[in-house]
């Protein structure tokens, strides 16, 4: 409840700020203007007012969402909030007056023989406002909540969509091995155990160290089937950043699905990385493309990727197949 009804963004308090010094300097100047006092000075007095009504209403509204609210039962939430607010408006007001004083600012006599008064009138409205506000920023903040809990649901369905076809054939060749070669099965289990551990982490993203890592995993398991056909080959200095998980995988299994020219040919898949445009190129060369045209498991790539990093996957080469993953900004605030 706390962090969707009463958390207000930075942005919410300038644009707070904003309006609250027009809305005081237009009025302001206004009352200097029927009373024959300086225009000037009414802009002027309606700047400090303004400012001065915010910046207590971000001490005093700020303090009571971080520290108090939280710690009491919502039945207090109301009157506490009316109080706060109303203090906002109350003692922001006798400080502009203050302060426009210091800098010789003339007073309107009406405004200042009042003070007590008008000062009582603008906490109040200062409450109104607040309650405006805070119904505006619980409304914002529920649908930013919905809006991120649906992207990630629809984030988990993605990756649950992983093509498991690899477990099947890793779990048939293991259990070959198991009479074959005991103590490699065992090595086997152990390596596909660490891959199915890493699969089962909720973090959408990876370093990209960590993925390549997997990937290693990944290929010794699928060499068990093809008696070491598979080469692999990274790039030595890999930079610090972050990919969306099994991105590299779901590549090289597409590579491995589709590129072997025969089985009597080893298949090699190269690795890189362009920092400058902060682009993964994974290029194999094996059979060339029958078509561009993206399947389930790489349309499931492309939707992961726009929606962990804004970026993109596309074909560069059909011939010497060649994939590029553009990866933007990554980050799972995927409510950005």
């Amino acid at each position: 409840m706390y962090s969707v009804a009463l958390h207000i963004k930075t942005e919410d308090w300038l644009y707070i700020l904003a309006i609250g010094i027009v809305f005081a300097m237009v009025l302001s100047s206004l009352g200097y203007g029927l009373f024959e006092f300086s225009l000037l000075d009414g802009a002027i007095f309606g700047v400090i007012l303004g400012f001065s009504i915010t910046i207590f209403s971000l001490i005093f509204v700020s303090n009571m969402n971080k520290i108090i609210l939280p710690n009491v039962k919502e039945f207090y939430w109301l009157p506490l909030s009316i109080l706060f607010s109303f203090l906002s408006g109350f003692l922001g007001t006798y400080f502009g007056v203050y302060v426009a004083q210091n800098i010789n600012i003339e007073i309107i006599p009406a405004f200042k023989n009042t003070l007590s008064t008008i000062s009582v009138a603008i906490g109040i409205l200062t409450y109104i406002i607040g309650a405006l506000l805070y119904r505006f920023v619980k409304m914002r903040n529920q649908k930013d909540v919905i809006d991120k809990e649906y992207v990630q649901s629809r984030l988990r369905s993605l990756e649950t969509q992983l093509n498991p076809h690899f477990l099947f054939n890793a779990l048939n060749s293991i259990a070959e091995l198991i009479h074959q070669d005991p103590q490699k099965a065992e090595m086997a289990v152990l390596k596909l155990s660490s891959f199915l551990r890493n699969s089962m982490n909720e973090t959408a993203l990876l370093n990209l160290g960590d993925e390549i890592s997997n990937l290693s995993d990944y290929v010794e398991l699928e060499n068990i089937r093809f008696s070491q056909k598979i080469k692999l080959h990274v790039q030595r200095d890999i930079p610090a950043c972050k990919v969306p998980k099994f991105s590299l995988q779901l590549l090289v299994e597409n590579a491995i699905k589709h590129g072997f020219k025969n089985l009597n040919v080893d298949l090699n898949i190269w690795i890189s990385f362009d920092e400058r445009t902060k682009t993964l190129i994974v290029r194999n060369d094996g059979d060339k493309m029958k078509s561009t045209k993206f399947g389930v498991g790489l349309n499931n790539l492309k939707q992961r990727i726009e929606l962990l990093c804004g970026g993109s996957i596309k074909v560069a080469n059909s011939e010497e197949v060649t994939f590029l993953i553009i990866l933007g900004d990554c980050s799972e605030n995927i409510n950005r």
